[in-house]
């Protein structure tokens, strides 16, 4: 087997070497996409710049040579480029420092037709017979790649980590996720009624009214550069820059302490959306009523990128929903407390306002008690979902997540009814023994280092060696995907 890997961070490229020291000379990795140590240096594809790795730049003496021509012609190229140009977003001048120079969907057409050729040739030059991903593909590059790679009739085996502890799933396309055949043998998984899953990235955030934020040292660290690499001119403008500054100290009074709106990243685009939020705060929260409770899902991310589909646009999903409701009934939405201001313009707002039956709830409001006192949830992949059938909840979901096989779960579909979705009882002792059948599919390994992290005791070389185990016994066929190939 001729591998090509995505694998970009330290604790995978571990598991990658473990892989190749138990498969021997039966798996050959021959195209790594990953730092400049690797044969590519993956982040310069999104960033088009010109670091390289050890085999040079893939654009280096690159030419036309149509071997990305048979995903070209496939009748799944437009969502294949729509992917592409939501992906790339996140590297786009409002959104990053070191950003890409396209500014124009043509610009991203030409792109894509680029890069999807150029690792077409390289695939070809390599000979690779199979390709391995640590993740969902949703960084541009490696989506890139596993479209050219499926379109090529390659072998491709993905692998992501999971909510359980220890455990990862494995699948061979991203539609996939999700979808597994049940297995009365296996054991039941228990879970405790109403308990809520351990989500320890979620640790800081509150759900309670608190006083206001102060402009933080990073947030002063990211306006700096911010003008040293987007406005060095407006060091010569001083009232402008008072003006950012007031307005900054204004969002972060206005915003609870824990949330750190420019920690990351700053951009004067985001002042506007930041200011919304901060005007929302003291708005007196309603819960009584029918409602359904729909939180926003953080962007960019793979749960909306990479597995939203056409409802990667949050906004529409909100509005199809909208469209089934009767007469009385509300939509509460949340914003993701760890949003910025990507994917959330003037418009998307506008968008909101014009339903109805919409109402945008203040950060403090407590997501639990909107979960327990809904008539049902909604959400692209959200993890809402899952905490809500533990709660005995239904869960609405529009894209593929990982527990839309579950029982309560219900994917969108045409001709979906509110009341068919409202009507549903989620049965404890079913929702355990499907947990069970899953994670029978599932298999021992960590691949996300925040989750390594989270894990009490974990031996970083023992779960490389216990991982790469799993994974090759996935390539090699000796174990079947956590979610089996659905296509013909």
């Amino acid at each position: 087997m001729r591998l090509a890997v995505v694998s970009t961070a330290e604790n995978t490229n571990r598991v990658l070497a473990a892989l190749q020291r138990q498969a021997g000379d039966r798996v050959e990795v021959v195209l790594h996409f990953g730092g400049t140590k690797d044969d590519i240096k993956a982040s310069a594809l999104n960033r088009m710049d010109a670091r390289a790795g050890r085999m040079g730049h893939l654009f280096a003496a690159q030419r036309f040579t149509g071997a990305a021509q048979v995903l070209m012609d496939s009748p799944e190229f437009q969502a294949s480029f729509e992917d592409f140009a939501d992906q790339i977003q996140r590297q786009g001048a409002g959104n990053a420092y070191r950003s890409h120079p396209l500014r124009s969907l043509q610009d991203y057409a030409d792109y894509y037709h680029i890069l999807a050729d150029v690792i077409g040739q390289t695939l070809i030059e390599r000979q690779v017979t199979h390709c391995l991903f640590f993740n969902v593909p949703h960084l541009t590059y490696d989506t890139v790649l596993f479209q050219v790679a499926r379109a090529m009739g390659l072998g491709v085996t993905i692998v992501s980590q999971s909510l359980f502890p220890n455990r990862i799933f494995s699948l061979t396309d991203p539609a996939d996720l999700g979808d597994f055949p049940a297995d009365p043998t296996a054991a039941p998984y228990p879970i405790e009624r109403g308990s809520r899953p351990d989500l320890f990235y979620m640790k800081g955030i509150k759900q309670e009214r608190e006083a206001g934020g102060h402009l933080s040292a990073r947030a002063l660290v990211q306006l700096l550069a911010y003008l040293a690499l987007k406005r060095p001119g407006l060091v010569l403008r001083p009232l402008h820059l008072w003006r950012l500054l007031r307005d900054m100290r204004r969002v972060y009074g206005g915003l609870p302490k824990w949330r750190d709106p420019f920690a990351r990243f700053f951009h004067e685009d985001a002042l506007a959306y930041f200011e919304h939020l901060a005007g929302l705060e003291d708005q007196v929260l309603d819960l009584s009523g029918e409602y359904v409770y729909f939180p926003l899902q953080l962007q960019p991310e793979m749960t909306t990128s990479a597995l939203g589909g056409r409802f990667r646009d949050q906004a529409h999903a909100i509005e199809t929903l909208a469209a089934i409701l009767p007469e009385g009934v509300r939509i509460l939405v949340k914003e993701n407390p760890k949003q910025g201001a990507f994917m959330r313009g003037p418009l998307f707002f506008h968008r909101l306002r014009r339903i109805p039956s919409v109402t945008f709830l203040p950060s403090w409001a407590d997501t639990h008690a909107l979960t327990g006192n809904a008539r049902f949830v909604a959400s692209i992949t959200g993890t809402v979902g899952w905490e809500a059938i533990r709660m005995g909840k239904p869960a609405l979901v529009f894209g593929k997540a990982w527990y839309r096989n579950l029982p309560g779960v219900i994917e969108w579909r045409e001709g979906l009814s509110y009341a068919e979705i409202a009507g549903v009882e989620v049965d404890h002792a079913a929702l355990e023994r499907a947990v069970g059948a899953l994670l029978a599919r599932s298999h021992p390994g960590v691949v996300e280092r925040h989750f390594a992290r989270a894990m009490a005791g974990h031996d970083p070389g023992a779960s490389a060696e216990e991982t790469a185990a799993s994974i090759l016994a996935v390539l090699e066929g000796a174990r079947a995907p956590t979610f089996p190939p659905q296509r013909g």
